[in-house]
């Protein structure tokens, strides 16, 4: 869509942008490689995708994220560790700072969309110095009709400055980095870090403050639809398999990470894919496996050899986070529109390290619940001396990073809404089994697909189910391409005493965690 760029300098002007360089707006995926290129933002792999790094910071700085905290929004606001409130007087010194920085600096521009659903859908302007950055954002967000370029109002705007360096003293932050929201200006600053994610990350915590007042689910879930047409949603946190089990080749993707569940049904926020690409391989995910040797991609934070151009995948050289961005419509099957209708089935994932959680299992509305605002999952053992054991994360919501309200707020929308229109919920541990990681073993995920399968299928609706002693989970005793022994895990333990013990371990973790919501939840949502 070409818009000559200087026609949009007044209204950067009118931000209190001033004495910008060169403005490169709405640049092609093409000219944005080369720009990348040129300025050393990245090199290409063998097969045409964009590699590049972002150390020292290769994931989202969770502790650097800040509101600002003003009058109109402050009494909506979860305040605590997750949204930890910024001064208002300090944050429009910073801008003035960041603004002063750009002065004279060329800018990469990209005016677009955040939400499929036009009766919903944010217009977000993205004010970038990096190239890649630029095409991250073209990738992950919805690119506007030649309609809604003309006369583009943002609805927010993202200003991303990498090289600039935060001064804790003066500037009131937590250390270089900074990623700060403002409501009532409509701005997010973004400084310190070339991480990428932060950019789709703001715009997701925007959303999640502004659906709820509209009536609309926002979800950190993945979401697609079976040939019948149903509708099906993933919440899980990273590296529970939302992307992979989500990027089904006989179900049309609708979206990987973040939508909105309306009065009309689901949408995507974004129009692309933040897939994590560690030890993925052609066998186990053969759609993504090939999207990270596709043109347009970015992979960030994957090592490549210098001199062949040749990517590893089962490298950790720079992180265990390492990802490929790219846009939906490479893949090979997506929805229609970028939307589906009501979900008939909702699956909760996570990854039990612990090893005693059943690889599916069926939830009542209550559980539900209980285990929305748990959103459990664990991480392997550390490598730190005496380090033996699993260690539980709880983020409510599957996503308490990105929340704004009280957990309280979107549990309750998420139970009226699969009450209107009668869900299925499942829980569903990608997992170890037999053992606690390294003793047991992880999860087959051919196992996990036929179970996903059978559940989205209707298969498993009319099997016996037998009520779990520990965490009161209704598990089925047969799945098609399953065997039996798999779907207890206490039957693939070959010390059951062991096990009782690990599980009673996890119920208390979860009872301690689910503490902080007793209060404001009904009685009859439990474990």
């Amino acid at each position: 869509m070409a818009v000559d760029p200087e026609l949009i300098r007044p209204s950067l002007e009118d931000n209190g942008l001033t004495n910008l360089g060169e403005i490169h707006y709405n640049l092609t995926t093409s000219e944005l490689y080369e720009h990348a290129l040129l300025f050393d933002e990245g090199i290409l792999t063998e097969h045409g995708a964009l590699s590049v790094n972002s150390v020292p910071y290769t994931g989202r700085r969770a502790n650097d994220k800040f509101v600002v905290e003003e009058d109109g929004s402050k009494a909506d606001v979860w305040w605590g560790k997750v949204n930890k409130p910024f001064d208002q007087g300090r944050f429009n010194a910073l801008k003035q700072r960041v603004f002063a920085y750009l002065q004279g600096r060329d800018v990469y521009v990209q005016d677009l969309i955040a939400g499929s659903d036009d009766k919903y859908a944010l217009p977000v302007r993205f004010i970038q110095e990096h190239a890649y950055h630029s095409l991250f954002v073209k990738n992950m967000f919805i690119e506007a009709t030649a309609d809604q370029l003309n006369g583009f109002a943002p609805g927010f705007t993202v200003i991303t400055v990498p090289e600039f360096k935060a001064i804790p003293e003066v500037d009131g932050t937590l250390s270089e980095v900074f990623i700060i929201l403002s409501f009532e200006q409509k701005l997010v600053l973004i400084g310190g870090t070339s991480y990428a994610g932060e950019n789709k990350k703001s715009i997701f915590t925007v959303l999640n403050y502004l659906m709820p007042k509209l009536g609309v689910m926002s979800m950190h879930c993945s979401a697609n639809i079976g040939k019948e047409g149903d509708t099906a949603l993933f919440f899980g946190l990273s590296g529970t398999g939302k992307t992979t089990l989500s990027t089904d080749p006989d179900r049309a993707l609708i979206g990987d990470d973040e939508h909105g569940w309306s009065d009309d049904g689901v949408f995507n926020y974004e129009g692309g894919c933040y897939a994590k690409v560690i030890n993925l391989s052609a066998d186990a995910e053969p759609i993504i496996f090939n999207l990270t040797r596709t043109y347009g991609t970015i992979l960030e934070n994957v090592d490549i050899d210098d001199n062949t151009r040749v990517i590893d995948l089962d490298s950790q050289k720079y992180t265990e986070n390492t990802r490929a961005s790219y846009d939906r419509s490479v893949i090979p099957n997506i929805a229609a529109g970028n939307r589906g209708g009501h979900p008939k089935n909702i699956v909760f994932l996570t990854a039990d390290a612990f090893g005693v959680m059943p690889p599916i299992a069926r939830l009542s509305p209550e559980q539900a619940m209980y285990h929305f605002l748990s959103g459990y999952t664990a991480k392997v053992a550390g490598t730190e001396a005496g380090v033996k054991e699993p260690s539980a994360t709880f983020s409510t919501c599957f996503g308490a990073p990105f929340m704004v309200h009280h957990p309280g707020v979107y549990a309750n929308l998420l139970r009226d809404k699969i009450q209107q229109h009668g869900s299925k919920v499942w829980l569903v541990n990608t997992g170890w089994s037999g053992g606690p990681y390294g003793v047991g073993s992880r999860m087959s995920i051919k196992h996990t697909r036929a179970m996903l399968r059978a559940a989205l299928n209707g298969d498993l609706d009319n099997v016996t189910f037998v009520k779990d002693a520990f965490f009161n989970l209704d598990i089925p005793t047969e799945c098609p391409h399953v065997p039996a022994e798999v779907l207890n895990p206490r039957n693939t333990w070959t010390d059951t005493a062991a096990y009782d013990k690990q599980a009673q371990h996890l119920v208390n973790l979860f009872e301690e965690n689910f503490k902080q919501f007793a209060d404001g939840v009904d009685a009859s949502v439990k474990m």
